[in-house]
């Protein structure tokens, strides 16, 4: 259609699109999206390509495709996508690469970072610019598949070009149109048809971050009286989208709603929601120039010419006309498009502008041309940072090529800083100063983005300066200087006095600003330092505007100060009452350039620039002097009054954060002043300025304590500062040290404190502008790692050849670094039998220009203040010293000899004219310090409360001594040096004693200590002896009287004592019991009489041994029947305790205490849940809820003749006999009352009945336990909560599910245990936990106790339906087959119930220690030929493992058993597989079963187990096995035994049809031994797992916003986390993704890990979560929750191992109580929603 080529091809374009476009968007309300794109495509888009390419389009662009890519990657970052930077080629951190150029780059074997973007940025692989190495990956690399730069092919015909050439400019001025198109009702003429005009419009509401989610929610529900789901779904597309029609209709209507939106939106927040009235027409238009702009998006990348010609478009300015081009047409209209145009239009300038080099250029000029109105227009918008178009000026002003074109050419510097004066007007006060009282905190984040581009523009030096760049640049510096001007000063403070400040003022955002500054100020003084020319004119001008700040409002006369003969004479000042400020950029920066001068030795010509007397040194001192002076008064507590706004100033003050900026150049600037004024004068102006000038005269002793203790500490505070100004020398430029230096000394200092993790030693380290501190470069030179074990992090530890570097008074140090560090430096030195002297270390020379700073160390008003203070210290004034102040003072005098010896080393005597010696041993010259220092210092040691300082003492006076030879060696003759020898002799004599001595003592203390030490271990070893049940928790060693005896009588039998099951059943091992509540602390014995006893206990669903994780769980267990469990094991209850006795009134006491104290405290929310009988063990805080009553072990003894007698007559077929008789007989007995669901049986006829019924009984019986009512209170309350919990139901006591839940739990809780053993690799017994211990022995008692509080018919009609599956003439209905159930469980719900067999109306009867050992044994040994038929028929098909034993015995009997199954299974059973096979299945595939029972069985009776069952062995275990519960070694004996009775049994089992569909392949049955579950298998690299998280694709939305992927732990399933798309209604409930996946998959309880946050997740339930460390660490042995540091992280798994048994002993509820009582801010977090 528009091939002619005399056709206008925009008229044209403009009437299809009038035709089409309103009839495609008409439906704006609930929008077909695929159907619209179908019409836009066949209507539009195919024509329009097909006229562009001249053929089809799909052939053409496969073409283009095939003929090469751009070397540039150009991949947009959305959020929370991972990005890679590399610390060793990057050429600055804004250098990031996507996750795929990573992966194929040089990179990732370097130090590479990771990190989240926020969202906007751009991949820079390919851009030569932004890397030192390495900048293209194998993907982009020329010569790379379809990548061939060089062909020809990628040429589009000139025919393309031409139609390209007309098609764009349509295209782009339609886009542009209609994107900055206002009028909302009319569209423009062209795009009218004719037609008269519909009364069709929509009400839309745009997105602002104002209002949150729920506000805009409720405001529509009003304004539409909408559902709660439709308003959601509004909302979450406008935030999505930007912008959404809410309401069609008719104007009038539309306008209404609109009015209604506004009103309903001001009542919730400040203002009113945006929103417009559109036509439908202009609404479909607008929406189609987004779809056309994504076209273009798309074409950008297939070509490159395609690119240049969209770029020339869009830059065209119209000839003759003031109009901006299109694209800065567009970027200007930035600010007033909503986010779904600003996305389009972002990315439209990636994928043309910034993929070509010149064209990059031309927009950055186009960008910085309209620079200040962009930013204006960003910081009164209120969209985000990465939704504007400034925050493209990342890309282009960190090109160093681009940023050096923009500074010359387009001045940028200076534009930048012009637009930050301009946005800041409104806080400057009257002095034009800055003053940011009552900021708005969202203004002033926006503003930082203006700096921060500052920063972006002068993140790369220049090498080559040229003239133009060097005025430019200096243009821009001076421009910035206004900035400082406007800072220096600004927020001056004056000391309350009298009245406490009643509101404290701003100081954040100050504070906040120079933080941002920071850098920016180091990057200005290093540009300037790289030209000379450049520095000197710099340092003038910024000496000018610190003139001129400071020489503003200098009326006051001079006053004059007199001390020791000399005099100054000074402006009158005083911090503590005019008013002064923290704030003086100015004087820091010109510090810091002076410095620089000095380094590269241009001070020579600073006279040029700026002459002597424009100097006034003591101007430029003045003001930093007065801010050291303003945090001393501070610290002396005089500005108490000021409130913490001060405080946290004064913190930032000397934070690593800011001190670089601040504090430190404070100290530079003194030194200065110092190195420039006369000592004494400089001395006075300090003495002046900390108010001390009376001090130092004669001082009138004053009562005031108060006072006297605020002159010492400002006495000790000015002293620090002067040790600083004399001692600090590590600044490149003021003495001759180099960066590394710094960092050595400045990492030496941390680690003198404690040894330190990586990160805390990075973050007390300033970074540079890179966000680096230089520490790897360094830190092995002077520390050594040590790794972590399996919590806690590596560290670092300081090598003992640096110690030396040690300075007490390390000016980076606060005050408790300061004291910790002394403390562990002399504990050191003491341990090593060495003085405690800590002098300083020999400091590194000043360079020429800081030479005479040293002067102050030796000039008169110096020695004066030292004299004086030592003096008082001496006639013991002892209100007007402090040890402190002493300690400085010595520090002065170590610095002041070592300053003289190392001058009088290097030159000859005559020449050094630093007297310090000379001016210490002097009198002094006034008649009140007619004392030496020397002398001073020899009473010194004297004075007993200086006793700590005495080793320091005697090391200064051997320095003197050292430097007066030094000075004596050159001037006397060698007779004199003999004697001095001889001094020295003597010296070193006293030397010697003095350590001999000290050696002696640390000898005598030594041995003391050894003393003790084996006092105590002897203490320690009688200990474990009395009390060796708590260290062995079998019941072993007994030392018992009766057990003593009983060993005696019987000790024929000693060997049965080991054996638990049948006649020869040992001895049970019951011990008395006495137990201490920890609640009463008062102890008592278990006793079946007695009140009860009871442990905390917590009772949860537990999928931890599933064996298919698909079966789906049933939510709510009304109809659930839990008799029977699934052999797959899919959820069971488990029952764990944390071991804690109490008694169970006392229990009830605490636990109503708690209800009350909650419901007084409504409005916290609580950890737990009361309602569900939820508490915190009042001991060790565990989660509990519910406790298990400790019920005493029934001692029995068997009489083994008895035994013997019964075992002749009661074999297993009369056994079975009895009880089908008894079973029968209930059932007639009953059946006379009503009809009951009860087996009918086939053995009938069997003589007399009533004989029959009762013969069970003849075997021995005795009356049942009587158990106190609090005993059995608590029974039930336990087996309630087991019940409540397990099925998820309402609690009734009256349940008939109640005795399964019982036996069900305590057999699950005993499955966890043993597979807990199992897979630890612990013996089965006496490895167990005390608390794993006493609560599995709790339970299985508790349980063995339960059937006495329920109805017997109700446990004979369970015990009945057990049966059933073992013996199938029962034909009860629903009996499972034998391959769906769990033979454990079934063994321990016949062994629990059976007793249930001896009831009686009249009396209540249980079996006696025969009878029950008998029923005992054949109940276990029938589970157990059950468990080997289910384990032959499922699992013995498996290829072998075991060498072929063809010939042993257990082969044969093995055969000989498969031949049966054969036969019954009418063949389908194959009885090929060898036996050994058979039977090494069989022996492995029983395993875990034996454990469990014996474990049971343990716990039950009492028996002790055999030696070999307290190890780990393979072959002794099972042999043990088999003896403890009275099992032959070959189990397949056990058919041979009872065969006529088995064998009808067999029969019967395998004739199940579930067993021969089974057999036939037909179905699955689960294999035996079971797998044992563990965590999945993570990657070893952390970047595996992101790359993983990068490719998942939320499965119910198709949009590819920001996800947050977690990656659930115990089944490897990857899930949409906190997002709306992903949740589900369960019973009614919104749950998060999560959440319901933990229903599913852990019963509520699951692991899961934030791959983008590498942090675990553990939830429980619906309300409770907590985060847990990930199992990932860096090389640095730490975690990095966040990724904020961002070095690679590797799985630890030692720690993986700690997680995964976390989950096996079912302790994350616990851990996620315990956590949450600790960080109880955690409550705002909606746990359902994850």
């Amino acid at each position: 259609m528009w091939c002619d080529e005399r056709f206008n091809f925009q008229a044209t374009f403009l009437q299809c699109l009038a035709k089409h476009v309103p009839n495609i968007y008409s439906a704006e309300m609930d929008p077909l999206v695929e159907k619209q794109e179908e019409m836009v495509q066949a209507a539009i888009l195919y024509p329009l390509e097909c006229y562009l390419f001249g053929e089809d389009p799909d052939v053409f662009l496969e073409k283009l495709q095939q003929s090469g890519t751009s070397q540039l990657c150009g991949k947009v970052f959305k959020g929370g996508e991972t990005t890679y930077s590399c610390r060793d080629c990057a050429v600055d951190p804004t250098c990031v690469l996507c996750m795929d150029c990573f992966q194929n780059s040089i990179h990732k074997n370097h130090r590479y970072k990771m990190h989240s973007s926020t969202g906007g940025g751009f991949c820079d692989c390919g851009d030569t610019e932004a890397w030192k190495a390495g900048p293209l990956c194998t993907k982009h690399e020329p010569g790379a598949s379809g990548s061939a730069k060089e062909n020809s092919g990628c040429q589009l015909k000139e025919e393309i070009m031409e139609h390209s050439r007309r098609v764009f400019p349509s295209v782009i001025k339609y886009i542009v149109d209609m994107l900055v198109w206002e009028e909302e009702k009319e569209l423009p003429p062209e795009l009218v048809i004719s037609r008269e005009k519909v009364d069709s419009y929509y009400c839309v509401l745009f997105n602002d971050e104002h209002h949150s989610y729920d506000h805009v929610i409720y405001s529509l529900q009003r304004a539409l009286g909408c559902e709660l789901g439709e308003a959601q779904l509004h909302t979450t597309a406008i935030d999505k989208e930007g912008r959404r029609a809410v309401k069609a209709g008719h104007y009038a209507s539309c306008q209404e709603v609109k009015e209604e939106i506004k009103r309903h939106s001001e009542n919730v927040s400040q203002r009113p929601l945006h929103v417009e009235v559109l036509h439908a027409d202009v609404m479909a238009h607008q929406k189609f120039a987004l779809r056309l702009g994504s076209w273009l998006n798309k074409l950008m990348s297939y070509s490159s010419d395609f690119r240049q010609i969209f770029c020339q478009i869009c830059l065209k300015e119209e000839a003759g006309s003031e109009k901006p081009c299109f694209i800065s047409k567009l970027m200007l209209w930035d600010a007033k498009l909503h986010k779904g145009a600003r996305k389009v239009l972002h990315e439209l300038i990636f994928s043309s502008f910034f993929m070509e080099m010149e064209y990059k250029k031309l927009f950055a000029v186009e960008f910085v041309k309209y620079y200040k109105a962009l930013q204006k227009e960003y910081i009164s918008d209120d969209h985000d940072r990465v939704l504007s178009v400034t925050a493209l000026s990342v890309q282009m002003f960190t090109v160093p090529t681009l940023a050096r074109h923009l500074i010359e050419e387009q001045n940028v510097i200076t534009t930048i800083t012009e637009t930050l004066l301009e946005v800041l007007p409104e806080y400057l006060d009257k002095n034009d100063k800055f003053n940011f009282q009552g900021y708005s905190q969202d203004k002033l984040n926006r503003v930082y983005a203006v700096i921060y581009d500052l920063r972006y523009v002068l993140v790369s030096k220049p090498t080559l300066w040229t003239d133009r760049l060097r005025v430019r640049f200096l243009e821009g510096f001076v421009s910035f200087l206004r900035i400082l001007t406007c800072m220096q000063g600004m927020e001056e403070i004056k000391r309350q006095i009298g009245q406490h400040i009643e509101v404290d003022p701003d100081w954040e955002a100050a504070i906040a600003i120079q933080m941002q500054l920071k850098n920016i100020l180091l990057m200005f003084q290093e540009w300037c330092a790289c030209d000379e020319e450049l520095l000197l004119k710099a340092y003038s001008e910024c000496h000018k505007a610190v003139i001129r700040c400071s020489t503003n409002g200098r009326s006051r006369e001079k006053t004059v100060f007199h001390l020791c003969g000399h005099t100054l004479e000074s402006r009158p000042y005083r911090v503590s009452a005019d008013p002064v400020s923290i704030h003086l950029p100015l004087s820091r920066t010109l510090a810091g350039l002076h410095v620089r001068l000095s380094k590269t030795g241009t001070i020579s010509r600073l006279h040029e620039f700026v002459s002597p007397e424009e100097f006034q040194v003591e101007l430029l001192v003045e003001y930093p002097l007065r801010c050291l002076v303003l945090v001393a008064q501070v610290v002396a507590e005089m500005w108490r009054r000021n409130g913490l706004s001060l405080i946290s100033q004064v913190f930032y003050y000397q934070d690593v954060k800011c001190r670089e900026e601040m504090y430190d150049k404070d100290i530079i600037m003194l030194q200065i002043g110092a190195s420039l004024m006369d000592p004494n004068q400089f001395l006075l102006l300090i003495l002046q300025r900390y108010e001390l000038a009376e001090a130092f005269k004669k001082l009138k002793p004053t009562k005031d304590q108060d006072l006297i203790k605020q002159y010492n500490v400002l006495i000790e505070e000015m002293l620090q500062i002067l040790i600083y100004v004399v001692g600090e020398r590590y600044v490149p430029g003021v003495s001759n040290v180099t960066k590394e230096d710094v960092i050595m000394r400045e990492i030496i200092h941390l680690l003198c404190i404690e040894p330190m993790a990586h990160s805390a030693i990075t973050k007390s380290l300033p970074e540079n502008e890179n966000y680096e501190t230089g520490l790897e470069n360094v830190i092995d030179k002077v520390a050594t790692f040590k790794k972590p074990g399996v919590s806690g992090h590596g560290v670092y530890e300081l090598k003992d050849e640096c110690l030396k570097e040690f300075n007490m008074f390390f000016y980076h140090y606060t005050k408790t670094q300061h004291s910790k560090a002394e403390h562990t430096q002399k504990k050191r030195r003491k341990q090593e039998n060495r003085d405690e002297a800590l002098p300083p270390p020999p400091p590194p020379d000043f360079s020429p220009a800081f030479s005479n700073v040293v002067r102050i160390l030796n000039c008169d008003v110096m020695m004066h203040i030292l004299r004086t203070i030592l003096q008082r210290a001496v006639e013991l004034e002892t209100h007007l010293w402090t040890e402190a102040m002493i300690q400085m003072v010595l520090h002065l005098l170590s610095l002041g000899l070592l300053e003289e010896k190392q001058q009088l080393q290097k030159s000859p005597e005559e020449e050094v004219t630093f007297d310090f010696y000379h001016k210490a041993t002097r009198m002094g010259s006034s008649a009140l310090n007619a004392v030496s220092v020397l002398t001073l210092l020899e009473k010194l040691k004297r004075v007993p409360q200086l006793e700590a300082q005495k080793d320091t003492v005697s090391w200064i006076l051997q320095m003197f001594d050292t430097v007066k030879r030094l000075r004596e060696k050159s001037s006397l003759t060698t007779v004199a040096a003999t004697s001095g020898s001889e001094a020295t002799k003597v010296d070193e004599s006293t030397q010697d004693k003095e350590k001999a001595e000290r050696k002696r003592k640390a000898e005598a203390a030594r041995l003391h200590r050894q003393k003790i030490m084996a006092q105590m271990s002897a203490l320690q070893r009688n200990f474990i002896e009395t009390h060796k049940l708590l260290y062995e928790n079998t019941l072993e060693a007994q030392g018992k009287e009766d057990a003593v005896m009983e060993e005696e009588s019987i000790s024929s039998a000693i060997d049965y004592s080991r054996i638990s099951l049948g006649p020869k059943r040992g001895p049970s091992v019951a011990e008395k019991e006495v137990l201490t509540c920890i609640l009463c602390q008062e102890e008592q014995e278990v006793k079946l009489e007695s009140a009860a006893m009871v442990l905390s206990a917590c009772v949860q669903k537990s999928t931890a041994l599933t064996q298919n994780r698909s079966r789906i769980l049933e939510h709510s267990g009304d109809t659930l029947d839990p008799l029977f469990m699934h052999p797959d094991l899919p959820c069971g209850t488990h029952a764990g305790s944390c071991g804690h006795v109490m008694h169970a009134a006392c229990w009830q006491k605490y636990f109503e205490a708690m209800q009350l104290n909650f419901r007084q405290r409504l409005h916290v929310e609580q950890i737990f849940d009361l309602e569900n009988g939820e508490y915190l063990c009042p001991l060790c805080k565990s989660l509990c809820n519910t406790v298990i009553p400790i019920v005493p072990l029934q001692a029995q003894k068997i009489n083994s003749e008895d035994a013997e007698a019964v075992a002749q007559i009661l074999s297993l077929a009369r056994w079975l006999e009895i009880i089908i008789a008894r079973i029968s007989g209930y059932s007639v007995k009953n059946a006379k009352g009503e009809k009951q669901n009860l087996p009918a049986f086939t053995n009938k006829g069997m003589g007399n009945s009533a004989l029959e019924f009762n013969s069970i009984l003849s075997f021995g019986v005795q009356s049942s336990a009587k158990y106190s009512n609090s005993i059995k209170e608590m029974l039930i309350l336990f087996a309630t909560t087991v019940y409540r919990v397990g099925l998820k139901v309402a609690p009734n006591e009256a349940d008939y599910r109640i005795p399964m839940m019982t036996w069900s739990t305590c057999a699950f809780t005993v499955q966890c245990i043993e597979n807990l053993l199992e897979a630890e690799g612990k013996p089965l017994f006496g490895s167990l936990q005390n608390r794993q211990h006493s609560g599995l022995k709790a339970l299985v008692q508790f349980a063995a106790a339960q059937r006495t509080t329920s109805p017997q018919v109700l446990i004979q009609q369970h015990l009945i339906r057990l049966l059933g599956v073992l013996l199938p003439n029962f034909k009860v209905e629903d009996t499972p087959s034998l391959l769906e159930v769990d033979m454990f469980h079934i063994l321990v719900g016949v062994v629990l119930s059976f007793p249930s067999l001896y009831w009686e109306d009249a009396v209540d009867l249980q079996p006696s220690s025969i009878s029950s050992a008998y029923n005992h044994l054949y109940l276990f040994h029938l589970t157990t030929l059950a468990h080997i038929t289910q384990i032959v028929v499922s699992s013995a098909t498996e290829s072998p493992s075991a060498q072929s034993y063809e010939n042993s015995e257990e082969a044969h009997s093995a055969q000989a058993f498969c031949r049966e199954v054969c036969q019954y299974t009418s063949g389908c059973f194959s009885q090929d597989i060898p036996g050994w096979l058979v039977w090494d299945c069989v022996k492995k595939g029983i395993m875990p079963y034996l454990r469990c029972a014996a474990l049971f069985f343990h716990y039950m009776l009492g028996v002790s187990p055999p030696e070999d069952l307290l190890q780990v062995s393979e072959e002794g275990q099972f042999k043990a096995l088999c003896s403890y519960l009275s099992l032959p070694t070959n189990l397949f004996l056990l058919f041979q035994e009872y065969r006529d009775t088995v064998n009808p049994l067999l029969q019967r089992w395998c004739a199940d049809p579930m067993v021969l569909s089974c057999l036939k392949g037909k179905s699955i049955a689960v294999r035996y031994p079971r797998k044992r579950n563990s965590l999945i298998e993570l990657p070893e690299d952390y970047s595996c797992l992101l790359n993983q998280a990068s490719q998942f694709r939320c499965p119910r939305s198709s949009d590819d916003e920001q996800k947050h992927p977690v990656l659930c732990l115990f089944c490897g399933a990857m899930l949409c986390s906190q997002n709306t798309c992903c949740q589900e209604l369960v019973n009614g409930e919104e749950l998060g993704a999560c959440t319901s996946h933990a229903l599913q998959c852990g019963a509520g309880v699951c692991m899961f890990l934030k791959i983008r946050e590498c942090k675990v997740v553990l939830i429980e339930g619906k309300t409770r979560g907590c985060l847990y460390p990930a199992p990932y660490l860096d090389e640095y042995g730490e975690t990095d929750p966040g990724l904020k540091r961002g070095n690679p992280l590797h799985l630890c798994r030692e720690r993986y191992r700690k997680l995964h048994l976390l989950w096996q002993q079912h302790c994350i509820i616990e851990e996620i109580a315990r956590s949450q009582e600790t960080n109880q801010i955690f409550f705002g977090f909606n746990w359902q929603l994850l």
